[in-house]
């Protein structure tokens, strides 16, 4: 058993009079394991653009390759899950990567560690990150499985940010998913 849990999707939609009903209930359709990483992708659901389109009918947003960005003036809901023991040379279980987006991390379960450029912080279930475009990196440095359901929004870096950053921060930028030219975390 690999430890890892896919959660429970339920989506709501209306039928052909306008009722509300629920039109999917199962599996997240979307998981991507890597056992060697001690890491888990679920894909709860995307929208490609805000203010989102709402249909009656029960259409699946999350079909497709995991990425880790959200759609440019979109979102994307999805829950990770870190193993313990599962760090690189470095301490690390994700590599340092950035997004042009602002990311929710709820901390669900067990603690991960957010690593920074110049410090980290260690956080436990209830606990939330706001992630702004910074680069960044995580651990689960304990010993039972850390659950983060993260809810990544489009954004766009300012004027005041890009003067700060490296210039070719747009070119560095993560925008594929686990181990297809690039690493995944969130």
């Amino acid at each position: 058993m690999s430890g890892f849990r896919v959660p429970r999707r339920i989506v709501t939609g209306h039928d052909g009079a306008g009722v509300s009903v629920v039109v999917s209930d199962g599996p997240v359709p979307v998981t991507r394991e890597l056992p060697e990483d001690g890491v888990a992708f679920h894909e709860v659901w995307v929208t490609p653009t805000v203010p989102a389109a709402i249909h009656a009918g029960a259409e699946d947003p999350t079909a497709g390759a995991i990425t880790v960005p959200p759609p440019a003036r979109g979102t994307r809901i999805r829950i990770n899950e870190f193993l313990p023991g599962h760090l690189d040379e470095r301490g690390l279980q994700s590599p340092m990567h950035r997004t042009e987006s602002i990311d929710y991390g709820i901390v669900l379960e067990g603690e991960i560690t957010l690593i920074l450029d110049d410090s980290e912080v260690t956080a436990r279930a209830g606990d939330i990150f706001v992630q702004r475009g910074t680069d960044h990196a995580w651990a689960n440095r304990g010993d039972t499985i850390a659950r983060v359901a993260f809810v990544l929004v489009g954004a766009e870096f300012q004027d005041d940010v890009l003067e700060v950053l490296p210039g070719d921060v747009r070119d560095s930028l993560m925008r594929h998913g686990p181990r297809e030219g690039a690493d995944d975390a969130a």
